[in-house]
């Protein structure tokens, strides 16, 4: 009889351990989704944060090179502004205006930098990120003015 007891205390069921692996699996269905949707929110605010900050160093930039800046706006016509590389973004601002030029997003996609020439134009630059797909058919964050 007294083995039959220390054979007992030593170890749980199959159904004990069961029950704590399906307890364990709800939690983690109930916390990874939003978890997910959380980090996803972190990098589209940082793709915020970095339009807005090369935004204003280029419109800091522009105020030095113009006497008047055109203001920023939400909309654009892709067609009119010419793109540019983050580098040529970065030989343009670094280090007067801005420390670093991002070259990707939140999502490891390049940003896209546009600017025109046109003096006469509303808006005199665009910075665009692809979103979480990494397509222009996708979810696309454009900035606003600055």
């Amino acid at each position: 009889m007294m083995k039959r007891m220390l054979h007992r205390r030593g170890g749980f069921t199959l159904i004990e351990l069961l029950i704590v692996i399906a307890i364990i699996g709800l939690i983690a269905a109930m916390i990874i989704p939003n978890m997910l949707q959380t980090m996803t929110k972190a990098k589209q605010k940082r793709i915020m944060a970095d339009e807005r900050l090369v935004g204003t160093a280029f419109m800091a930039w522009l105020s030095d090179q113009a006497s008047a800046a055109a203001a920023g706006a939400s909309t654009f016509s892709i067609g009119n502004y010419e793109q540019r590389t983050a580098e040529e973004v970065k030989n343009q601002l670094v280090p007067q205006y801005i420390q670093k030029v991002p070259a990707l997003d939140g999502f490891g996609y390049s940003y896209e930098y546009r600017f025109t020439t046109d003096s006469g134009a509303d808006q005199v630059m665009a910075i665009r990120s692809f979103g979480t797909d990494g397509t222009a058919d996708g979810d696309v964050y454009s900035s606003g003015a600055f």
